[in-house]
């Protein structure tokens, strides 16, 4: 926990509780009649940059909405970056007016500040303080930009739809990627075919940008499975594994049964978390022709692996996967012997 600073304890008392609601006019600061809050005004305007740098560490402490201003003000134009970059960091959390805009400017300053103050616009939760970002989500410049989307992705504020559709065509990566992400949380249909083309990589060179968009697909409603079904099976056959796992997952969301072939096919992956994630999806299916590759994982070194075939096989509820479960009862590993005993019970053999 951190400190108080001598004079800080002098008026300690109770914290006050973050604004849970979003205030679109100035917090007034002055006149506080609060002690503390009238100490930690004067400090964070010290002309000694380490009373300034106390005050604001001071801060997270005492939490004082009244104290937003300053704090705000503080980021806009103290001559110390570290300072400025420690004030975004405090900033974290607060949903006000005044802080929403001081972080965003505050994704232009040097690096130290403008990654701080990215981290903590992440942290806002109030839709209507998200509002103020969307221009910044339409920004040249790619860092605010990426920052801008990243910070809109969970709060889901509609209105991002446009910009995020916008930025899939970004030249940079990090944008991108924030994109995929904002249209995933939104559940933005319309942008179904422009993530499909991503993660079947003929529309981004970008990994990373390929996995998010495969398992973006699983928004994808119960009549647009067909759809989006060929990007997801190529992207089972992606150069970078994480894209092959991702969509594998994504496959068994949307319990897409016309993807049981390529399903089996990954079980020969080169890396056992893809064949992990086929197998788990196999099970989701119940897809009885993949006995064959799911008993063969059971003897796989990966535990995790033979854990995850053995529960597919108990939900795949054949009974020909009896005379493979039965040796795997004795497994070095407890959690897969729990998990092949459990698929026996299903089988109606002994387990």
């Amino acid at each position: 926990m951190r400190r108080r600073s001598s004079a800080s304890r002098r008026w300690a008392r109770p914290r006050r509780r973050r604004s849970g609601a979003f205030r679109s006019e100035p917090t007034t600061s002055l006149n506080s009649q609060d002690p503390a809050v009238d100490d930690l005004l004067q400090r964070l305007q010290s002309p000694d940059a380490g009373v300034r740098r106390v005050a604001v560490l001071d801060f997270a402490d005492l939490e004082d909405e009244a104290l937003l201003p300053a704090l705000a003000g503080l980021l806009r134009s103290d001559p110390e970056p570290a300072l400025r970059a420690e004030a975004a960091r405090a900033l974290a959390g607060w949903h006000d007016a005044e802080v929403v805009d001081a972080l965003a400017a505050a994704l232009r300053d040097l690096p130290e500040v403008r990654a701080a103050a990215a981290q903590s616009l992440t942290e806002l939760k109030d839709p209507q303080a998200g509002a103020r970002l969307l221009p910044h989500a339409a920004d040249a410049d790619a860092f605010v930009c990426a920052a801008a989307l990243r910070g809109l992705k969970e709060l889901r504020v509609p209105g991002a739809a446009g910009p995020a559709m916008a930025a899939l065509r970004h030249p940079e990566a990090a944008v991108r990627r924030e994109a995929v992400g904002v249209l995933g949380w939104l559940k933005h249909a319309p942008a179904l075919p422009l993530l499909a083309a991503a993660a079947a990589a003929a529309d981004d060179v970008d990994a990373e940008v390929r996995r998010a968009a495969a398992g973006a697909l699983g928004l994808a409603s119960a009549d647009a499975v067909q759809g989006v079904l060929p990007a997801l099976c190529a992207a089972l056959r992606d150069s970078a594994w994480p894209v092959r796992e991702e969509a594998a997952t994504t496959l068994g969301k949307l319990h897409a049964e016309a993807a049981a072939p390529a399903l089996r096919a990954a079980m020969d992956d080169g890396y056992w978390q893809v064949r992990l994630r086929a197998a788990r999806s196999l099970g989701r299916l119940r897809d009885a022709q993949a006995l064959p590759v799911l008993t063969e994982a059971l003897v796989h070194p990966a535990g995790n692996l033979r854990k995850e075939a053995a529960i597919a096989l108990g939900e795949i509820g054949d009974a020909r996967a009896v005379p493979a479960l039965g040796p795997a009862a004795g497994d070095p590993d407890p959690e897969v012997r729990k998990a092949v005993r459990l698929a026996l019970q299903r089988l109606g053999a002994p387990s």
